[in-house]
Order: structure tokens, then C-alpha cells, then sequence
């Protein structure tokens, strides 16, 4: 496998026309040896910048749909490989992706080179099959929601609430102190939690239900989508799920890990090479 620095000096040895030169070069070798459809999804989150980049810019978002679509044109196949590395980002983008992919592909598989988080993980849900290396991760899928100018997990909001019930009946002074804080939810926002909570879970068992166990298996894919949206047990939203605890919490899904075999390769050192391209590049 070529590793990031051997990349990086063949961009240079081909100075500034090398860089898509060099990212075709390797997808177009991993849909050789494997045939199917080839589409990398990179966001640049965790590369440090000389300069700020809004949280927005990195995430799952509507402009997404049009650069899916653009990467698909003319594309023919019926199977894909989805290389993705992404943060996650709005749920409702990830649902449009999904039916936007589906409707297209009938067997997809996504290649996890290193992080394909919260929303990214309930895209990496709705495809038949997940390999995932020895370092990559997934993770929780419990919603975010914003508040002001951050980003709050919706199970935070609703426990502040229960925890401002609780004291309030136990000591009614208290009410004084919590008013202020509850006073700046929007009306409804509570509802808008709960619900997107249940949509968030709803959306994953659906997926892995009808594409990862072919309809075989409800049950499982239940407690797989109950377990990535259990905050309690996460404690933070951006918590690592690697291959093994995914493996042994999820019982047993469909993820598949890596192994340096040269019957791999289609799983392994291409997939990870385009990664290093796009981090390069």
C-alpha cells in the first residue's frame, strides 16, 4: 500500500495538475479489481488548518446531494463502494443520501478508513455491508441539536428538563434558579428532541432491517439501532466505535474488518490509499 508521504511526493513530482490525476489513479484501480462503482466521500474534519473552518463547512449537508449526484452521473453500475470519512452532520441529508443511493444501487458497500461518525454512521447503516480497519470508527447516532450557536445532544436538553422537574418538586425555590434556562427553549423544542431521537433510531433499524440482514433478522437490527442511540451508555457524542466493540455490541452485524490478505486488496490498501490522497490533497 502506498503509504501518505510516498503519495505526497508523487503529487509534487507532478507538481499542482497531480492531485486529481492521483485521486483518479487509485479509485480507478480499486473499481478495477473489484468492478464496482467507486465514490469517495472525504470531509477534511481533524486536519489542523492555518485557518478556522466553520463546523458546518465539514459536515453532512444539503450540497452534499448535488456533489452525490454529480459523482454518479453516467456511472452504470448496479453495486457501489462507499469510501467515506466524515463527522456527520444533519440527519435529514443523511435519510435524502440514502434513498438517493438506494434508489440507484442495489448492493452497496462502505469502506470506513478511519471515522465515519453520526450521521456518517447511519449512512454506513443503510448500506449491505461495512468494512471497518483495525483503527477505524463509527459512532453514536444520538441526535444534535442547535442551540444558539452550539450544537447540544437532544438526550442533554431532555434530562436537564427532567433534573429541573425533579428539583423544582422537591424544593419549589428552586424554580427560581431553572426559570431563566428553561424560559430560552423555543416552544415545542422538547418535542422536537423526543422526535428526533425515535426518527434517528427508526432510520437505522429500518436500514440495516431491509439492507443488512435482508429482512431476516428485525430483532437484531432493533438492538443495534437502541444501542448506537443509547446516550446513557456513550456519555459523548463523538465516542470511537471500533470493529470490536461494534462486533460484540452489535451481535455480530455485518461489519466486516480488514485483513492484509492479497485476496483483500480491494478492501484494504486502495481504499486506504484514496484516503491518503484526499488527506494529502
Amino acid at each position: 500500500m502506498p503509504t501518505r508521504e510516498f503519495i505526497q511526493k508523487e503529487i509534487q513530482r507532478l507538481k499542482g495538475a497531480g492531485q486529481d490525476d492521483i485521486r483518479h489513479k487509485y479509485l480507478t484501480k480499486l473499481h478495477k479489481v473489484t468492478g464496482h462503482d467507486t465514490v469517495i466521500y472525504f470531509s477534511s474534519y481533524g486536519i489542523q488548518r492555518p485557518f478556522p473552518v466553520p463546523p458546518m463547512a465539514l459536515s453532512v449537508s444539503q450540497d452534499d446531494i448535488q456533489g452525490f449526484m454529480a459523482s454518479l452521473h453516467n456511472l452504470k453500475g448496479d453495486k457501489l463502494d462507499l469510501i467515506l470519512h466524515s463527522p456527520g452532520g444533519s440527519l435529514e441529508t443523511a435519510d435524502q443520501i440514502v434513498q438517493y443511493l438506494r434508489s440507484k444501487y442495489a448492493y452497496i458497500r462502505v469502506i470506513v478508513p478511519q471515522n465515519a461518525m453520526s450521521a456518517a454512521t447511519m449512512i454506513a447503516c443503510a448500506a449491505d455491508e461495512i468494512v471497518m480497519g483495525k483503527h477505524s470508527a463509527i459512532g453514536p447516532i444520538d441526535p444534535q441539536m442547535q442551540f444558539g450557536q452550539m450544537s447540544v445532544p437532544a438526550h442533554t436538553i431532555l434530562a436537564d428538563f427532567e433534573k429541573a422537574r425533579t428539583d423544582i418538586i422537591g424544593n419549589p425555590q428552586l424554580g427560581n434558579l431553572w426559570a431563566p434556562r428553561l424560559a430560552s427553549l423555543p416552544p415545542g423544542f422538547l418535542n422536537l428532541c423526543e422526535q428526533t431521537i425515535t426518527l434517528a433510531k427508526e432510520k437505522v433499524e429500518t436500514w440495516l432491517s431491509k439492507y443488512m440482514f435482508d429482512e431476516k433478522d428485525a430483532q437484531k437490527a432493533k438492538d443495534i439501532a437502541e444501542w448506537l442511540g443509547k446516550f446513557d451508555e456513550h456519555r459523548t457524542h463523538g465516542r470511537p466505535i471500533g470493529y470490536d466493540l461494534a462486533k460484540k455490541k452489535g451481535r455480530n452485524y455485518s461489519a466486516k474488518k480488514c485483513k492484509s490478505s492479497k485476496k483483500r486488496l480491494d478492501r484494504v490498501f486502495l481504499p486506504k490509499s484514496g484516503f491518503h490522497i484526499f488527506m494529502v490533497t
